[in-house]
């Protein structure tokens, strides 16, 4: 395409996007019912970097970026779908927000899930620049095309000041990643202006970020947008190296269709001397377009925009039943399979199952790779979980994160993007609340909100639980904040072979699993745990999610004529449960859950149908628990065959769980502890 042609192509697409702009205002009361924004002001510098996009590259598009979307491809028909919400929105099937893509097209840039709180989407495109230089490096890239991919990260200045977009800053300057981070800078932050909320601008920002190269243009002028973009876009695909691009522009349109820019806006008509659309209505007259060529070009656009509108509205909502897909993607482990318990198999404890499960994993799959904080080939993991695994395969495929939460979750997003299975370590679970908002956000939901075509496919190891004066920021619990994320599966084992088995099955799951691992069920030092330990399953034992355990078995025939009791339990619970019941033989049966997200449900109401009275047994603090709430399901499912009321038992409900033994010791719950309630629940 000659300079000529690229002008009139950037012409009708600014065109069209402006039209589109035009018409939503002309229909705002219809297109309102769901919150909306536009480029307007900004298509300029998105035209520039959307035209120069291959199919081979990654776009993480922001909430203002239609006309980018139009630049790579889409349809104004393809947009009005999402702003209407309708069941064929080729990004979300009418679950999310106008402007926020997820695209699988052959030949378009990839798109995966685009969240709408601010910056968010830094971290996983972050992520995508991460795995697609890890496939560079291992020679894993199937990508035939000479030009390599590039990931475009599109955010607004205001986004900056988020403290996860640092967290992306950070990591594409440590691991110098071929990322272009587009900053669009229009001065305001919702009602907010730039003079209010921050000390500089991106360039002053970035500038704490060695080796990420960075300009700052006028992002209303067309030819200094299209040269800038060719250049950083040239720069990274040679260099592979990260570049931001900070462009200047006008809010010519609403903030979003609940917030109108006359509202609270004083500057609407010096701003709207910047608008790039009579700029560029110049400049083709200047390269010999005439002004009859000019208003053909944008009136055919009006027309296209107008009668794609009208077909739109036409179109077929959601249908109830359309909710109820792609909460998970299908995984394929069904059953068991594999050798638990191998002729003169080993003793191992716990922690020695999950390095080994990992390692198989590895070996067998170079796509595998792990990392984390502290997990590198020095110490291999606070707590040797990951010991030998760097020397083994490389620092490229084990290596340490900064003290980065946040992008540790998030990082995985971009990772399974590319095709890759991250399997990621925070170190105690009391850290992970910095990573909650990417697990919240943006892991828990891709798949949903992309119908499906970006499962998450990732393995978070938490390390969890009390174990003896660690503290109150290392002891604690955090099952049930993170079972409240629906979209993720939840592993909690008590035992070194349920633990590497469920590690398998997390592993050939496509979708993203938190395996919570004990820290005092690890080497079986903690008194009364000796059940964590045991032979070490063979490399092709699979667990399945989802399969409870009957760990000890009531008699039916006593269950009949005698008071007995089922404990539910996971984790610790489990050895607790254990040694309470010896005091009371053949009254006790004790299910294992294995697995919190999904639950076995069957097997739990089964028991407790069974045997007539119930005890729910968890290391959390009882009040608001995932305990208390699985209580009050068996309540509800199994009432009628209950001979008294369900119970809950855990650690006493105080903030935090304290340094001192004797304290711990009394907030803790313990096998002693559990008996007592077991007592008295059978003599109820």
């Amino acid at each position: 395409m000659n300079h000529r042609e690229e002008l009139i192509r950037a012409f009708e697409l600014l065109s069209t996007a402006k039209a589109m702009t035009e018409i939503y205002e002309a229909n705002f009361k219809f297109v309102s019912k769901y919150v909306h924004a536009t480029s307007r002001g900004h298509e300029a510098i998105q035209i520039a970097i959307g035209t120069r996009l291959l199919p081979q590259d990654f776009l993480s598009a922001y909430y203002r970026d239609d006309a980018l979307l139009l630049a790579i491809g889409m349809r104004p028909f393809d947009l009005m779908l999402q702003l209407m919400a309708k069941k064929n929105d080729p990004f979300s099937g009418g679950r999310s927000y106008y402007s926020h893509p997820s695209l699988k097209d052959l030949d378009k840039p990839k798109i995966p899930h685009q969240s709408s709180a601010t910056g968010m989407q830094a971290i996983p495109s972050t992520g995508i620049a991460m795995g697609i230089q890890y496939k560079e490096k291992i020679n894993l890239d199937q990508n035939e095309d000479s030009q390599k991919p590039i990931v475009v990260c599109s955010l607004g200045d205001a986004s900056i000041t988020e403290g996860e977009v640092a967290e992306a800053f950070h990591m594409a300057s440590l691991k110098q990643l071929p990322i272009l981070y587009l900053i669009q800078d229009n001065q305001w932050d919702i009602s907010a202006h730039a003079s209010e909320i921050r000390r500089g601008d991106a360039i002053d920002y970035i500038k704490g970020f060695p080796g990420i190269e960075y300009i700052s243009i006028d992002g209303t002028e067309y030819e200094q947008c299209a040269h800038a973009a060719e250049m950083a876009i040239n720069y990274i695909r040679k260099n592979r190296k990260p570049f931001l691009l900070h462009a200047k522009v006008p809010l010519l349109n609403h903030h979003t269709s609940g917030v109108r820019k006359e509202w609270y806006r004083d500057d609407l008509e010096k701003e709207s001397k910047k608008d790039p659309f009579p700029k560029l209505q110049e400049l083709l007259k200047l390269n010999g377009i005439s002004n009859d060529q000019i208003n053909e070009i944008s009136q055919a656009a009006f027309k296209k925009v107008e009668d794609d509108f009208l077909l739109a509205k036409e179109e077929e909502d959601p249908t109830p039943q359309d909710l109820y897909t792609h909460d998970y993607a299908p995984t394929p482990i069904k059953e068991e399979s594999g050798d638990r318990s191998p002729f003169q198999g080993e003793e191992k404890v716990m922690v020695d199952c999950a390095l080994f499960a990992v390692e198989e994993l590895m070996r067998k799959h170079p796509e595998c790779l792990l990392y984390g904080q502290d997990v590198g080939k020095r110490l291999g993991g606070v707590f040797r979980e990951a010991a030998t695994l760097a020397q083994k395969f490389g620092d490229d495929r084990v290596f340490n994160t900064p003290i980065q939460e946040a992008f540790i979750v998030g990082s995985t997003v971009g990772m399974s993007a590319v095709g890759l299975k991250p399997i990621v370590e925070v170190q105690f679970a009391d850290y992970i609340w910095p990573g909650l908002n990417q697990l919240f956000t943006e892991v828990a939901r891709s798949c949903y909100l992309t119908n499906g075509k970006y499962p998450v496919s990732m393995i978070l190891r938490v390390p969890i639980g009390a174990y003896g004066s660690g503290g109150p920021y290392h002891s604690s619990s955090v099952e049930s904040v993170v079972l409240n994320i629906k979209g993720v599966k939840v592993v909690y084992p008590s035992n070194g072979a349920d633990l590497k088995g469920l590690m398998k099955a997390a592993y050939y799951d496509p979708n993203p699993v938190v395996i919570f691992e004990h820290k005092g069920l690890y080497w079986s030092k903690v008194p009364g745990t000796d059940a964590a330990k045991g032979i070490m399953p063979d490399e092709d034992y699979i667990l399945p999610l989802g399969k409870a355990n009957i760990v000890l078995e009531t008699n039916e025939e006593i269950a009949k004529k005698e008071n007995t009791l089922s404990i539910i339990t996971y984790g610790m619970g489990v050895h607790w449960s254990l040694n309470a019941a010896k005091s009371f033989p053949n009254k006790i049966e004790i299910i294992d859950l294995r697995t919190l997200e999904p639950l076995d449900t069957n097997t739990i109401y089964t028991s407790v149908k069974k045997n007539g009275r119930c005890l729910v047994v968890t290391e959390e603090t009882i009040n608001n628990s995932f305990a208390q709430t699985l209580a009050g399901r068996i309540q509800e499912n199994c009432f009628e065959y209950l001979d008294a009321p369900v119970r809950t038992i855990g650690s006493k409900n105080l903030p935090a769980i304290p340094l001192n033994s004797i304290l711990e010791q009394e907030m803790v719950l313990n096998a002693e502890k559990v008996k007592l309630e077991i007592e008295s629940l059978l003599q109820y």
